[in-house]
């Protein structure tokens, strides 16, 4: 079984450490708490080493091994909906990892600072990618897209003037997600973290029993 647990913030290194010595075989880790955990993991796979995040963890005897799967999961949920051209604002962990399992999407990459994309785009070496600045001095028009996907910390998208057919972010319903403002804003289609929570679930339950 999989059991929602809610800790404090204060109190995320002390119970995540303590899984080592407990009868626990994995845990999912919260889009919040992704980049807090990576410190406690005593091993982690190649993607949570370039990402910066980890969100599924395992007990190895009295040792925690660190993955990703969340960003796996919406990337074949797209792939499932026949995307093709997809928007990515921002340049976190999200970004990264999920710049790391493209293949096969036609990407476009946003964000406030080219500075910043110049060096994600370097940093997980893509080559020839399609960098675009985005600001509040500048109308952005994402219809061309069939997915807009915010893994940005900016506080507002009100340059945004029209968004794809899709937009999605990696937020809770208890965070607050500009995108989801936006898309309100403009009567278009969001999709949330929980938007896609039974197929998350699902993968974590089939993952975490192996």
């Amino acid at each position: 079984m999989i059991i929602p647990m809610n800790i404090r913030e204060d109190d995320l290194y002390f119970t995540v450490s303590n899984m080592k010595k407990s009868q626990v075989n994995g845990a999912v880790i919260s889009s919040e708490y992704v980049t807090k955990v990576v410190d406690i993991l005593d091993t982690s796979s190649e993607m949570v080493k370039r990402s910066g995040m980890c969100d599924i963890l395992y007990r190895e005897g009295e040792t925690l091994r660190g993955d990703i799967f969340s960003v796996r999961v919406l990337s074949e949920h797209l792939k499932d909906m026949m995307v093709n051209k997809i928007a990515i604002i921002g340049t976190n962990h999200y970004a990264k990892a999920f710049s790391l399992l493209a293949c096969g999407f036609n990407v476009s990459y946003f964000n406030d600072s080219l500075e910043e994309l110049m060096s994600f785009t370097q940093e997980l070496e893509l080559k020839d990618a399609d960098i675009n600045r985005i600001a509040s001095d500048m109308s952005s028009d994402f219809s061309d897209f069939d997915v807009v996907l915010d893994f940005s910390d900016m506080a507002s998208l009100s340059m945004v003037s029209a968004l794809a057919k899709l937009s999605m972010d990696m937020k809770n319903n208890k965070q607050f997600s500009v995108l989801k403002n936006r898309a309100l804003e403009l009567n278009a289609e969001y999709v949330s973290y929980d938007g896609i929570i039974e197929k998350l679930t699902a993968k974590a339950y089939i993952e975490i029993k192996k």
